[in-house]
């Protein structure tokens, strides 16, 4: 979830139109909230690590239980004391040719394993959060998929939290990846096509990987780094949160009207506008942070507007899935399930969905309030394959907001992007939603899909349907089109 972010089990699920447990921290009652102290944590436990090398448990026969489709879990250790954990599936189809793809979860500081169980992995979670049934929209079907806890900290991921911006976590996924691909049993993949896919507060995580990747691919070109280059080819985002300055008017269009129902007064509608375009409002500090804004001014900013705007505005609706009320229970949590497992599949630490001291660290930051946006630009223009998605029954990172981010966005397919007029989009000949798409970006806005897109299903579909369908066209290298 973008914020695929943490709720802390202290506070009770009725506060702010949030379930438990999800993801996106709230901070003193504030969702996305910024605490006033925080305090970086080091693991005090040891673990027998191998700095630079990956220690794995294969074929555990958890999750994916297809046949003859390998599967491996463990730790790449970054340093005796930073450890990231992984779990890769090969594709159950032409695994030695297929791309390798990489999923992210948001936060930020929460579990990628969100996305490998409620949404696209092998397995989903059933109603009883203890038990799992085969996903046969699994995006492994035809990739090889790597769901991977970041930063340190993170999920099944241990050891030193020291990270605290996208750009320090795209430094260590990339050192992560060189260990990974340096391992004989993964080495084959390294000449293969590579993709990251991530979603909530991914809109942050995805532009700045790709962006890293491709600086360091290009350091390693000119002879001033070393290492694996990574064959990046594509990027998709989805509900993302990448650039504030142009998002968050969208909680106040969407609170306000929406395909479902309006979610506030009219009275909380106005505070929420004038907490907006004050001289000292929302839009104000924002900007004062994109303006080279110090950390403690980017922090306030985030603090300020998730407390003014973002908060107030979803009312008693859950802020993933606006057609629910804010004690939904689904997706159905995963926390038992992994506790279940975890000695199968190698992991050393108890799993939470989030960590609350990495979301601290970020909050610390104001990283929160840091446009991605340049980096998304950068990407495109580099010829990177995009498709940012939206589900438009999610409020956290609704698609308003997302639409108004494209509107602003400046690459050289977005002038034909925004002449392009919004289509059906089907899947099987059911309407699933609505896309367009220019040069090498497509979006495309699924209906009646939350937060977390891939875990719903659209009327006609099953769940997931709709979601595979444009992550196996993107993957392809083409736009998206209606079948």
């Amino acid at each position: 979830m973008l914020f695929p972010w943490a709720l802390l089990a202290s506070v009770p699920s009725a506060v702010l139109g949030l379930k438990s447990p999800g993801q996106v921290p709230i901070r003193n009652g504030v969702v996305g909230g910024v605490r006033n102290k925080t305090v970086k944590a080091e693991l005090l436990q040891s673990f027998a690590t191998t700095p630079g090398k990956l220690r794995a448990t294969e074929n555990s026969g958890i999750c994916e239980t297809t046949k003859n489709v390998y599967q491996a879990s463990g730790y790449g250790d970054l340093t005796s004391k930073e450890s990231v954990w992984f779990w890769y599936f090969d594709a159950r189809t032409n695994a030695s040719t297929a791309p390798l793809t990489l999923w992210f979860n948001g936060g930020p500081g929460s579990s990628s394993m969100i996305g490998l169980l409620q949404e696209l992995g092998p397995c989903r979670i059933a109603n009883d959060s203890r038990t799992v049934t085969l996903n046969p929209y699994s995006w492994n079907n035809e990739a090889n998929v790597l769901f991977i806890d970041q930063p340190v900290g993170v999920g099944f991921s241990h050891g030193t939290e020291s990270v605290g911006t996208s750009e320090e976590a795209a430094a260590d996924v990339w050192k992560f990846l060189q260990i990974f691909l340096a391992d004989s049993r993964f080495a084959h993949l390294a000449a293969n096509d590579l993709a990251i896919w991530t979603e909530s507060y991914g809109g942050h995580y995805g532009p700045n990987f790709a962006s890293y990747f491709l600086s360091q691919n290009a350091a390693i070109a000119a002879g001033t780094a070393t290492g694996l280059t990574l064959n990046l080819k594509t990027l998709g985002i989805g509900n993302g949160l990448t650039d504030p300055l142009s998002q968050y008017p969208g909680y106040i269009s969407y609170a306000n009207a929406n395909p479902y129902e309006r979610l506030v007064s009219t009275s909380v509608i106005s505070k929420a506008n004038a907490s907006w375009s004050s001289s000292t409002g929302c839009k104000a500090q924002i900007t004062k942070c994109g303006n080279g804004g110090s950390n403690s001014v980017c922090s306030a900013a985030q603090n300020y507007c998730n407390n003014n705007i973002l908060s107030p505005l979803v009312g008693d609706h859950d802020i993933y899935y606006v057609l629910a009320d804010e004690d939904d229970a689904y997706p159905p949590d995963i926390t038992s399930y992994l506790a279940s497992v975890a000695s199968k599949i190698g992991a050393e630490v108890t799993w939470q969905m989030t960590n609350d001291d990495v979301y601290n660290n970020f909050a610390e930051t104001g990283d929160w309030m840091r446009s991605a946006l340049p980096a998304l630009e950068s990407v495109i223009d580099a010829g990177i394959r995009v498709l940012i998605y939206n589900g438009d029954a999610d409020f956290i990172v609704n698609y308003q907001g997302v639409e108004d981010m494209l509107a602003v966005m400046k690459t050289a397919s977005s002038a034909e992007f925004n002449k392009a007029a919004l289509q059906t989009y089907t899947v099987a000949g059911h309407s699933a939603g609505l896309f367009k798409t220019a040069g090498n970006v497509s979006y495309v806005r699924i209906a009646e899909a939350g937060h977390e897109v891939p875990a719903y299903k659209n009327t006609g579909l099953a769940y997931g349907q709709a979601a595979y369908q444009f992550f196996t066209q993107t993957m392809a290298n083409q736009s998206l089109f209606s079948t």
